[in-house]
């Protein structure tokens, strides 16, 4: 484990999408949030294809950055795992079914440059 001291963003990040990759995370996204929010320096938006493999994403992902980094995130959603928000303080990630991320656009919200259908 790391000590706490080393650990920053592009760390965490990197643990992050490491994880989801290795759990066959679909469409993942990261986002620099740095000048645009306050709650966070990245987010990252991933798919995965049923509630349980959401839900199961999201679990290993919590417990890798706890092991690895000593990082204990909140999450949200995970019991339903249509849409599950695991919160590290500096990353913010967003694991959502297709369905269910399609309805709530959130890279278009956050990328500049995209602009939605209208």
């Amino acid at each position: 484990m790391q000590a706490l001291n080393t650990v920053n963003s592009e760390t965490i990040l990197a643990a992050v999408l490491q994880s989801l990759d290795d759990d066959k995370g679909e469409d993942i996204v990261q986002i620099n949030l740095r000048g645009k929010s306050e709650m966070g320096d990245y987010m990252v938006i991933a798919s995965g294809r049923s509630t349980r493999q959401v839900s199961a994403m999201a679990e290993k992902l919590t417990d890798k950055l706890k092991q690895d980094l000593g990082i204990i995130s909140k999450t949200e959603g995970k019991d339903i795992g249509d849409w599950v928000l695991v919160d590290t303080g500096d990353v913010i990630v967003h694991i959502f079914r297709p369905e269910v991320r399609e309805f709530y656009q959130l890279e278009k919200m956050w990328q500049p440059g995209k602009v939605a259908a209208g």
